[in-house]
């Protein structure tokens, strides 16, 4: 009994030591710009892997040097109550929670009838808000588990309680992919655009958030009919979007 109890007891210390670890790590970012996130170093590795060699593009700017073009069609492409939530929009959850739910039932009925013939898996649609993503990317690895999943929640209230809303939307609009390679605002801006961040466009900013998702994909193929359609729903939607 003694050694289940000092065990459960090291599996605290150990666990607490990890948290303050990341209080310090993001309290730092206040005022540092992070070097690097886990996501990059994953996709470093990713890279050596396949091809033998790293292609990075990336420039930290600062905010004021992000067009809020930009700002704004992040904000209504990815997050629109991002000023107003405490990290987690409880219902952008409820609602992606509903959309999956019927999005299976009808998958379910299509097997029933014709369950020989393949069906279409449904598309997942989360409920992430701009602070749990960059939680995810900054410091945590990509596996799905219940336990990395609550290490995110705590990270998002983390963030949420130690930096402002621009320094949130700050890092993220700095370091999150945009391509193979390509990561943050200024880097994505001179790839596709051949300018700086700040002077991006309405339409360019939109195309570049609408990217987000699925930077990878859509970097291959540009002339996507969704692309350019969504492109034109999310300036649409910039108007309203506020900025922190």
């Amino acid at each position: 009994m003694k050694a289940v109890l000092r065990w459960l007891g090291l599996v605290l210390v150990a666990v607490v030591a990890l948290q303050l670890f990341f209080v310090g790590r993001i309290a730092m970012m206040a005022v540092l710009a992070p070097e690097s996130t886990t996501f990059q170093r994953s996709e470093i590795w990713a890279q050596l892997a396949s091809k033998g060699q790293v292609q990075w593009r990336q420039q930290w700017v600062p905010y004021p040097q992000i067009s809020d073009h930009l700002k704004r069609a992040v904000i209504a492409a990815e997050d629109d109550s991002f000023v107003n939530h405490d990290g987690v929009d409880w219902n952008a959850i409820e609602k992606a929670w509903e959309r999956n739910a019927r999005a299976e039932a009808q998958i379910a009925k299509a097997q029933a009838r014709a369950p020989d013939k393949p069906v279409r898996a449904p598309k997942i649609r989360g409920g992430s808000t701009i602070t749990q993503q960059l939680a995810k990317n900054l410091l945590l690895s990509g596996e799905r588990t219940l336990l990395r999943k609550g290490q995110e929640f705590v990270l998002t209230l983390l963030l949420e309680q130690l930096l402002s809303k621009q320094r949130i939307l700050e890092i993220y609009l700095n370091s999150v992919e945009w391509g193979d390679g390509v990561f943050g605002a200024e880097a994505a801006a001179q790839h596709y655009f051949k300018k700086p961040a700040a002077r991006l466009s309405p339409q360019e900013a939109a195309r570049l958030a609408v990217m987000l998702p699925a930077p990878k994909r859509f970097e291959k193929t540009p002339g996507s009919a969704y692309l350019a359609g969504r492109t034109r729903t999310i300036v649409a939607r910039m108007g309203s979007a506020e900025l922190p």
